[in-house]
């Protein structure tokens, strides 16, 4: 058979080359000639698939190595018959790592606690749900609001938008791209939204970033009405709003989720589905284990050290979220046609960020809780 493969995918062609002929080609330049005798095409957020690429090819099954799939024309895709799968859950702890990590940065720059704040969460899938399970390991209350989830458990955990809104001091979205469905969610974050919103909260957004609507975090960001936004995702990728950007307290290049487990789960997933699909066995057998064991352990001192402010030091210096920042406002004054270019260039050329679990934190008089806490977030922890 025969397999076109982003390039973005990692693994790409250790993954499916065992499978028969496989071609990799940088994402956004996969088009209808290159895929037009493919049996598989394996992507990541940055191809297109709809009927433009595959009307008329051989393709039969698509896979994309991201959890989120509105870059999949899935009506056009059912109907010509060909199958096509997400890789759910893949980047749903990068992505939460992201978000404890912005948090931290934030009120340590800010000079403000976590701990006895409230966050609202909208959207509690896989990654909404590590977010708070991170939240509260921050001492902070949580708020969920899901309608799809409300209505399919009626659990009274999932409260309704209009009543979170107002009650939360930060505010996060985790909701897949839906235009269509009983709960779209596209512009979701509104004029209406912001005007609910309790004033002066902070803002966030690292699920899609068509869920919010440019022009309406923005006024709210003017009016005072939120106070910070930091933003991953963004309308119009690759040639993002430089004014968001530069109003935007952290900017990145929507990769959140890109740490090396993230990515790696992605393409082990489509691995399985593309083998399910064509009733193959596995012919690549994943690495059992992505722990690179030169990483050196983070050692800092945690005397006279507030809790809050130790734990952040450990976090901060596992992922340097600023650095990610500096590098987006960098080219942030170059032309439309070279500024997409820097933004797809910086997911293309991202360094390997690693998660939590695979740092070792030595901490010198470090409290049963801060160990503790450490050892939540994953980190293998120890007294120095």
């Amino acid at each position: 058979m025969k397999t076109v493969c982003a390039a973005s995918v990692v693994l790409g062609r250790e993954a499916f080359a065992p499978l028969g002929e496989v071609v990799i080609a940088p994402d956004r330049e996969i088009n209808a000639a290159i895929v037009r005798d493919a049996d598989a095409l394996i992507t990541r957020s940055k191809t297109t698939v709809n009927r433009a690429l595959l009307a008329g090819s051989s393709v039969r099954f698509v896979g994309t190595a991201t959890a989120g799939f509105d870059h999949f024309e899935t009506d056009w895709l059912e109907q010509a018959g060909v199958t096509w799968y997400n890789a759910a859950g893949c980047n749903a702890n990068s992505v939460a790592e992201y978000i404890a990590t912005a948090l931290l940065h934030l009120a340590q720059r800010d000079g403000f606690k976590l701990a006895g704040l409230t966050l609202g969460i909208v959207g509690v899938g896989q990654v909404g749900s590590r977010v708070a399970q991170k939240a509260r390991l921050l001492g902070l209350r949580v708020l969920l609001n899901d309608p799809p989830l409300a209505e399919k458990t009626g659990d009274p955990l999932y409260r309704p938008l209009e009543e979170i809104l107002p009650q939360c001091d930060l505010l996060t979205l985790h909701t897949p791209l839906e235009r269509k469905s009983a709960h779209p969610t596209f512009h979701l974050a509104d004029e209406k939204f912001f005007q609910q919103l309790k004033p002066g909260a902070i803002f966030l957004n690292a699920s899609r970033g068509e869920v919010m609507d440019t022009a309406a975090v923005l006024a709210a960001l003017q009016s005072g009405k939120v106070r910070r936004a930091i933003c991953d995702v963004w309308e119009n990728e690759p040639v993002i709003s430089r004014e968001l950007l530069a109003a935007a307290v952290l900017g990145s290049p929507h990769i959140a989720g890109y740490s090396y487990e993230g990515l790696y789960n992605g393409t082990v997933q489509c691995h399985a589905a593309l083998c399910r699909h064509f009733g193959l066995a596995p012919q690549w057998t994943p690495p059992r284990s992505v722990t690179h064991p030169t990483l050196p352990a983070i050692e800092t001192d945690a005397t006279g050290v507030a809790l809050e402010t130790a734990l952040a030091r450990v976090i901060l210096a596992a992922y340097d979220i600023t650095a990610d920042d500096r590098n987006l406002r960098g080219g942030a004054q170059l032309d439309d046609k070279a500024w997409g270019k820097h933004f797809d260039a910086l997911r293309k050329n991202y360094p390997e960020r690693r998660e939590f679990a695979a740092r070792t934190a030595r901490i010198q008089n470090a409290s049963p809780l801060l160990l503790a806490l450490l050892r939540g977030f994953g980190f293998q922890a120890e007294v120095a």
